[in-house]
């Protein structure tokens, strides 16, 4: 019995370390694994968010209500900083009210093109035929 006891206070440290350690590994593959929600922007839209990684109300559009090749100016007072574009077209962001090109601007593709935060401030959009 003696010997027994003392085997076991032997192992004891190993198995608590062992036992450690596994909570510890499944703990990070399961923080790994979960991946940060996807922003709700539906196939056909732009949406364009007032703060970085799609935060704040979203301003959405679509080709019902954008003409293609038009200068689509945000809201007075909404400055966009992330955005998706799941139209079927390309879409340029503009940095100017006026999309001009005194400013920045760049052009995204379209299909499933998401950026979490912009390049610049982004106050105008055009989406091309």
């Amino acid at each position: 019995m003696q010997r027994r006891l003392t085997h076991l206070r032997t192992r004891l440290p190993q198995m608590l370390l062992l036992a450690v350690a596994g909570l510890l590994a499944s703990a990070g593959v399961a923080s790994a694994a979960a991946t940060p929600p996807e922003p709700a922007c539906q196939k056909g839209e732009f949406c364009v968010w007032p703060e970085e990684s799609y935060g704040g109300d979203a301003r959405k559009f679509d080709l019902r209500s954008s003409n293609p090749e038009e200068c689509i100016p945000l809201p007075e007072g909404f400055d966009g900083h992330a955005f998706v574009n799941r139209l079927s077209r390309d879409v340029t962001i503009y940095q100017s009210e006026e999309c001009t090109t005194e400013g920045d601007f760049i052009t995204y593709p379209g299909g499933g093109t998401y950026v979490p935060q912009g390049p610049f401030v982004i106050r105008a959009l055009k989406i091309w035929d």
